[in-house]
């Protein structure tokens, strides 16, 4: 249990201030973002937006994943989106290594063979982005009124490039 102490004593002192409770689940401003995990990203203040004005889906690599479509669809008919953005990013480990590469460091780092193990890399990243637009444009379940975006998101100068 003691793995976690930091980060629940940085917890008590945010619960200590915390006024936004009483929010309703609505994304306020419209729009869900499906973008990576990655730690480089802030995906509320890259848009300028706040707490409560989005609903945020991240996976590795920022890909529309059954459960991301599960999310936006969701979100467009009981949450008040109707701007979905995806956003992967630059630099991102899952367009920079193969599959096998990323194996071998899984199994390297655990010591026990991971080739099992999918990770679903990017080889082509723009490919895929447009891809998982036309996945989200095209849904049966997404309205058209939904606008959808793909942007790439540059983690050194954190700017949004719109591609499609």
């Amino acid at each position: 249990m003691n793995d976690f102490n930091d980060l629940i004593a940085a917890n008590r002192t945010f619960a200590d201030d915390f006024s936004l409770g009483g929010f309703d689940g609505v994304a306020h401003a419209g729009v869900a973002i499906v973008t990576c995990m990655d730690s480089r990203i802030n995906p509320l203040a890259m848009l300028g937006l706040k707490y409560g004005d989005a609903k945020i889906f991240r996976n590795p690599g920022g890909r529309v994943t059954t459960a991301a479509l599960e999310a936006l669809v969701l979100g467009s008919h009981l949450l008040g989106v109707n701007r979905i953005l995806i956003v992967p990013h630059t630099r991102c480990a899952m367009a920079r290594f193969t599959e096998a590469e990323l194996r071998d460091k899984v199994g390297e780092s655990m010591g026990v063979d991971a080739s099992w193990q999918h990770f679903h890399v990017i080889p082509d990243q723009l490919a895929a982005l447009e891809e998982d637009v036309h996945t989200v444009r095209s849904h049966p379940l997404i309205p058209d009124s939904v606008a959808v975006g793909g942007f790439v998101y540059n983690v050194d100068t954190g700017l949004l490039d719109q591609k499609f």
